[in-house]
């Protein structure tokens, strides 16, 4: 009987469109929207936790060696030897916080095809995570080495931000690129010919793992203020002196209930800030696009 009763539902002219068992399970389908290019926390000089900023206040620093800061001096037969020392400076990390609140009527809840509450704590999930990319763009934008390049990114401009890092003895390490610079590389003949490149990965993949020894990591517009101005953007830094991300909160979800809304919702915050640890360790370039 059970068997006859499910065939009964599946058969297409019977019943009314909606109220079907196939209908019920194949045609809800939410299709979710593709996932952003982030950068990776490997990236941070300093990548500080919750816990290992707690009991710090509200304001707290990160300490650090000003370069170049002690010399060592010919000294005469029997002189006295002359002193020198270190100079040190703080990098000061302010967080900030930032939150969504979620409110889903019972309603809602009860009418959906989806677990609408669910949905929405994991975009918020995704949306914190975005976040952090674009205050790390932001900072790395404000930095005061920069190439102004043209229409297009050239070799000759990866080149010159690479020198700025070297002059004041850091590694470029990593090529941070929006993906108008991303053309530009695959537009260049160098990163696409076996007998240049050494490879043609640009050629089987569209993207390079290394450019000069860097690690090339493409970041998406969309996680920033204005896309189609960050995406003619690059970064090269050394990620052993460029920036710190400091949490002083993780992401947290507060579940609540409004009974007199007859709502169920989710405050969701974190607290973090990202700031500079050494300028000179970080490199723009930007083009016209």
């Amino acid at each position: 009987m059970t068997f006859n009763r499910i065939q009964q539902y599946i058969t297409r002219d019977t019943g009314v469109p909606g109220t079907l068992l196939i209908p019920k399970l194949i045609y809800p389908k939410l299709i979710d929207e593709a996932d952003k290019f982030l950068l990776p926390k490997e990236l941070a000089a300093v990548y500080q936790t919750p816990a290992q900023t707690a009991n710090q206040g509200s304001t707290y620093t990160v300490n650090t060696i000003t370069p170049n800061s002690m010399d060592v001096r010919q000294v005469g037969e029997g002189a006295e030897i002359p002193m020198d020392a270190l100079d040190f400076g703080t990098v000061t990390i302010t967080p900030v916080k930032y939150g969504v609140s979620i409110r889903i009527t019972r309603e809602m809840q009860e009418d959906g095809q989806f677990s609408l509450f669910d949905k929405h704590i994991e975009y918020a999930g995704k949306r914190f995570a975005e976040k952090e990319t674009e205050l790390i763009i932001a900072e790395l934008h404000s930095t005061t080495n920069a190439v102004t390049g043209g229409a297009a990114v050239t070799i000759a401009d990866v080149a010159e931000a690479m020198n700025y890092l070297e002059a004041n003895d850091y590694k470029p390490t990593d090529f941070l690129v929006g993906d108008k610079i991303l053309q530009n590389l695959r537009n260049i003949d160098t990163f696409v010919e076996a007998d240049k490149a050494g490879n043609t990965d640009m050629m089987k993949i569209g993207f390079l793992g290394t450019v000069f020894g860097m690690n090339v990591c493409r970041f998406s517009r969309n996680v920033t203020p204005t896309p189609s101005t960050y995406a003619l953007y690059a970064y090269i830094i050394d990620r052993a002196n460029s920036y710190v991300v400091s949490y002083k909160r993780d992401i947290t979800i507060e579940n609540f209930d409004l009974p007199s809304y007859d709502m169920k919702g989710a405050a969701v915050t974190m607290r973090l800030d990202v700031e500079y640890l050494r300028d000179a360790a970080t490199c723009e370039i930007t083009t016209t696009g």
